[in-house]
């Protein structure tokens, strides 16, 4: 085995090794080669060779989101660190574990002229969860920062920062390890409720006859049973969950945005719970939250180990454990209270689901009846991947079969990382694995095809409608030149000859009878990535969409 020559750069890769780091993802650069040479050298890691510096830490964003360890992501010096933002960003508000180690010039080499230098230490400050920044010479101090930034980005889920200078020469090697690391020891700790603060709110809770639990991006099979069982049973609760919270159950309310776009203030006020649970990440749904905020609870409380945002601005308590041990901690403590507040929305979302099945019978192909088509023709035991704006609150309007997997990229809800994000998931997860995506997403993240990763049953379903249809829905929309072209981005482009680039299969819909066959053809094909492009027409979309929630009462 070799090793770099430089001393740093092995210690780096050595407390890695003794972390149990395993996937490496690296751009290619010349300032980074003493650190590429000692991850790609030794058999321990698994190496991928993404060009484009976004993509590159998108795709181990994906990774590191199946499963739940750190995967690092390594850089050259100058501007290809800044590409890296996006996606460390997205780690930050997502909570996945990303290590960003990036090479850089000696500091007597910054700002003075010097090639392809910025200032690198402490760029990602503000959603860095550590920043380790190293010094040449090989250190205990040195070791000891690389070993809190891993143990952070293992233990409080979300992103660090590693910066090492190197001075070249920065291609030599050696045959023997030239540094003896220090790898500290680092205790997670174990978040437990008191039985104090079980009786007092467990005392609130038996009192209320109106509970809320509110469920936003979650893992699969993250909550046992048994507790969602507990909760379908009692009448004073009513638990609404999104397409990534990955939390089906019969009676739980998946359509937020069907179920109470359409009220009236008066069933506004009916709805507005004593108590509001939430856990999981981000929600999707503005509805949800608009209507939190005006009618609000008179007590959110909040479950998860690290985070409780104020979403709704009346946050008064935040359990710091994850939600299963909570429940099983709490619920043996409440009793049951008399309660219509389930059964009246029971009905309400069974009388929205007639009128969403007859709204669908009557309208003509578009966005809408694209994802009607979609959604259950998905396999099961796959993986979902949704891009944002559009795909996403689309799908947010079907039900989801409960063996496929969800994700999306919602922690700062951009639409540049998403196919990247979805071939690093497909990487690491066995699952097929379906995107579906928009068109003004795809083609900003084209680059993600431009890897030899890609697995072969990897599936993209393009919803190609000729610009940012999700401009067209929000208010202040007017069919003006500037809008076409400073908002909506319209454009006449096709997936095709990326398609043909990057060695995808390629096939088109535009009609319900050819998105059928095409659908079938799509799940049978597995000897190479595919695309399905899906056009659907540009002007009808945001009036057959808009109609939707007038015709639901």
């Amino acid at each position: 085995m070799v090793y770099p020559k430089i001393p740093l750069a092995q210690s780096i890769i050595q407390i890695c090794l003794a972390k149990g780091i395993k996937n490496i993802v690296i751009s290619p650069g010349s300032r980074n080669a003493p650190l590429t040479i000692g991850f790609v050298s030794n058999p321990e890691f698994n190496c991928y060779s993404i060009a484009d510096e976004r993509c590159a830490a998108f795709f181990a964003l994906g990774i590191a989101q199946q499963i739940q360890k750190p995967v690092v992501v390594v850089c050259t010096s100058g501007s290809a660190l800044l590409n890296y933002y996006p996606a460390f960003a997205e780690a930050f508000y997502s909570q996945i574990p990303l290590i960003v180690i990036s090479a850089d010039r000696p500091q007597s080499k910054i700002d003075i002229g010097d090639g392809q230098t910025i200032r690198q230490e402490n760029v990602f400050k503000n959603h860095s969860l550590y920043n380790a920044n190293l010094t040449e010479e090989v250190s205990v101090e040195n070791d000891l920062k690389i070993n809190k930034a891993i143990h952070k980005a293992f233990y409080k889920k979300g992103p660090v920062h590693i910066n090492a200078p190197f001075e070249e020469p920065l291609y030599q090697t050696v045959s023997k390890l030239d540094v003896d690391v220090t790898i500290s020891a680092f205790n997670k700790k174990n978040h437990k409720i008191s039985i104090d603060e079980i009786i007092e709110f467990t005392n609130i809770w038996n009192k209320s006859k109106k509970k809320l639990i509110l469920v936003g991006e979650n893992r699969p099979n993250e909550i046992d049973s048994d507790i969602i069982d507990f909760f379908a049973k009692d009448e004073s609760v009513v638990v609404m969950t999104e397409t990534t919270s990955n939390l089906y159950h019969p009676t739980f309310l998946n359509n937020i945005d069907t179920i109470i776009t359409p009220f009236t203030k008066k069933e506004f006020k009916n709805f507005q719970p004593d108590i509001l649970v939430t856990f999981g990440g981000m929600v999707v749904s503005k509805r949800i939250k608009a209507f939190l905020r005006q009618y609000k609870p008179r007590h959110h409380w909040h479950i998860d180990t690290l985070r409780a945002y104020d979403t709704y601005g009346v946050l008064t308590q935040h359990f710091k454990i994850n939600p299963n041990p909570f429940f099983k901690q709490f619920l043996p403590f409440t009793i049951p209270i008399r309660s219509n507040y389930f059964s009246t929305f029971d009905k309400i979302s069974a009388l929205r689901e007639k009128k969403h099945q007859e709204y669908l019978a009557k309208i003509p192909f578009s966005d809408f009846k694209a994802f009607e088509k979609i959604i259950p023709s998905l396999p099961e035991n796959s993986m979902l991947h949704l891009s944002n704006s559009s795909a996403i609150r689309y799908a947010q309007l079907f039900d989801i079969n409960p063996t496929i997997q969800v994700f999306c990229n919602r922690g700062t809800s951009g639409i540049d990382g998403s196919t990247s994000t979805a071939i690093g998931s497909a990487v690491a997860n066995d699952k097929p694995t379906v995107l579906i995506a928009g068109d003004i997403g795809f083609l900003y993240d084209s680059n993600a095809l431009w890897n030899e990763y890609t697995p072969k049953n990897f599936k993209i379903i393009l919803i190609n409608n000729g610009g940012g249809g999700i401009f067209r829905i929000l208010p202040g929309h007017e069919e003006t030149p500037v809008f076409n072209k400073f908002f909506e981005t319209s454009h006449c482009l096709t997936a095709e000859q990326l398609a043909k680039m990057y060695g995808f299969e390629y096939s088109i819909a535009s009609n319900e009878a050819s998105l059928a066959s095409s659908l079938e053809a799509l799940y049978a094909q597995n000897e190479k990535p595919s695309i399905l492009e899906v056009f659907t027409p540009t002007l009808e979309n945001d009036k057959i969409l808009l109609e939707y929630f007038r015709e639901l009462v």
